[in-house]
């Protein structure tokens, strides 16, 4: 993958430099409590599209995004609600009160996993940073591709190399003609 014809390796930053960034798309507890419910999920029919975990006092907000390929219900997220919920309280990994959101990911769904940028190269993303790359932390464009962690942002003519450790939230954009 190239960006200003050069290897992705050999772009640098408005300043010279190259980026040094130490954030995570998804965080350790995200993961830790994916890894927990992934097997409940896949034997109601559903595979776990992201998690978000919210901490606020003592209490807690696990929101769920689960899909599959015929598309999500109302019902499929109140079963998964329900069995994801009995799952929760038995293995207590909050060690507090929760409150349990699960949804579909939606039309503007939000990318948690390089399969999933991969998956959507062709597609309108909403790209947020965690830290300016160019002076810029929101870029919305074409996802061009997705290589060795970074993902190619293509913008009118500009093209931004942004690796996904720096992605704050990045969204796909739904086009209607």
């Amino acid at each position: 993958m190239t960006a200003r014809g050069k290897p992705l390796d050999e772009v640098e930053g408005e300043n010279g430099r190259k980026p040094i960034f130490c954030w995570c798309i998804v965080n350790r507890t995200e993961r830790r409590i994916e890894e927990s419910l992934k097997e409940t999920v896949a034997r109601l029919g559903c595979e776990i599209w992201g998690v978000e975990f919210f901490t606020a006092g003592k209490r807690s907000k696990l929101r769920l995004y689960i899909d599959k390929p015929e598309g999500v219900t109302i019902d499929d997220c109140e079963t998964v609600s329900r069995e994801v919920g009995d799952v929760l309280d038995v293995e207590d990994l909050f060690g507090g009160g929760y409150t349990l959101e699960v949804s579909s990911p939606g039309l503007d769904r939000i990318l948690f996993k390089a399969e999933q940028f991969e998956a959507n190269i062709g597609a309108t993303v909403d790209v947020r940073l965690n830290f300016p790359f160019e002076g810029r932390k929101r870029f919305v464009g074409l996802l061009a591709d997705v290589e060795d962690a970074q993902a190619l942002v293509r913008l009118d003519d500009a093209e931004y190399v942004l690796p996904l450790e720096n992605v704050q939230r990045a969204r796909l954009v739904p086009q209607f003609d």
